[in-house]
């Protein structure tokens, strides 16, 4: 997954920054996600106050922190399957 405009925010950021820092300066900043949007001031938000030593290290932190929007379907994966005693979702037929 690209970030896009929001990894060309976070790269031309001054180093070290806080995550109060960037949310400040970029939070309202819209990221594109598969299944919606956010803002990046959101997902840094679900974060607790680091310091970013480089623009790396800040993608990293946003990409741990996205939302279910950020996949395709929820709960789907077609190599594991249930273990005994695990309930997951309700098949869907295509």
């Amino acid at each position: 997954m690209r970030l896009h405009s929001t990894d060309d925010l976070l790269t031309a950021h001054e180093y070290p920054a806080t995550t109060t820092e960037l949310i400040t300066a970029y939070g309202d900043s819209r990221i594109e996600l598969q299944n919606g949007t956010e803002t990046l001031g959101d997902v840094l938000s679900r974060l607790s106050e680091e310091t970013y030593h480089d623009s790396a290290d800040a993608r990293a932190a946003v990409m741990s922190a996205l939302s279910h929007k950020a996949i395709g379907r929820r709960f789907y994966s077609d190599r594991d399957q249930y273990a005994l005693g695990e309930d997951g979702p309700d098949p869907v037929s295509f």
